[in-house]
Order: structure tokens, then C-alpha cells, then sequence
């Protein structure tokens, strides 16, 4: 089985537009076609910016982190990471991955995309996602 992280853009994406990839690429978690991984400080990020800069209110931005703790599985991040030195924050993606072992990284940041990949975990956009998993489950 196909193993991602999701970065936080990810996760806001398929919150607020049901029709886009992202959406897709936590429907393929949802149906088990996908073993999506991710932390606490990933899972807080995406608190912070939901509180911030789309002003939820807790119960909302509680529900959608217990639905995302519901179809993944939380890492305990096991190494420190310093490769994005335009966007520290990113760093975060990338140890989850390594500690992990995931085979994708997906997400819509340029800091992470532009290195395509990381210690042998590829990073890809959601279409990308969506292609391969879609390809993969047709065989």
C-alpha cells in the first residue's frame, strides 16, 4: 500500500473545495487505498492556520482533526530534519516522512515540491497524487 504525508495545505484544500485533488487524495485515506501518516506538529500547524487564517471555530477545526487522526496514523517524529532553509516550517513534512518511511510527500508548497524528492520519498502535487494512486489500484 501506498504510504503519503500530507502536508498541512493538503488538509485545509480538502476542507474547504470537494472538488479538488487534495479532496481526492484524503477520500483515497478515507477508502484504505492510501496509509496516510502524519504528527502532532503537523496536526497543530493545521489548527493554527484554521484558527487564524480561516477563523473556525474549535468545535469545526476539532472535528477535522479527529477525522484526519481517525484515517491516519500519527508518527513519532524520530529525526530532525534542516533541509528547507527558505521555510524552516516546512522541515516538519519531511522528518514526518523520513520517520515514517513514506513513499510520498504530498503537497502544494514550492519549498517542498522543488525538491522533488527527500532521502528516497518522493514529492508530488495532489494531481500527481491522484494519477498514481489511481494508476496503482487499476493493476
Amino acid at each position: 500500500m501506498i504510504k503519503a504525508v500530507f502536508d498541512t495545505n493538503i488538509f485545509v484544500s480538502s476542507i474547504f473545495w470537494e472538488k479538488g485533488n487534495p479532496h481526492r487524495a484524503v477520500e483515497f485515506a478515507l477508502e484504505k487505498k492510501v496509509r496516510v501518516f502524519t504528527s502532532v506538529e503537523i496536526l497543530q500547524e493545521l489548527e493554527r492556520v484554521l484558527r487564524r487564517d480561516f477563523e473556525e471555530p474549535d468545535e469545526m477545526i476539532q472535528r477535522q482533526i479527529g477525522l484526519i487522526v481517525e484515517y491516519s496514523d500519527i508518527v513519532a517524529v524520530n529525526r530532525k530534519v534542516d533541509a528547507v532553509k527558505s521555510d524552516p516550517e516546512d522541515n516538519k513534512i519531511l522528518a514526518c516522512a523520513v520517520s515514517c518511511d513514506a513513499d510520498y510527500i504530498v503537497s502544494g508548497d514550492r519549498h517542498l515540491l522543488e525538491l522533488k524528492e527527500y532521502e528516497s520519498v518522493k514529492i508530488v502535487t495532489a494531481k500527481q497524487f491522484v494519477d498514481i494512486v489511481e494508476k496503482s489500484t487499476k493493476n
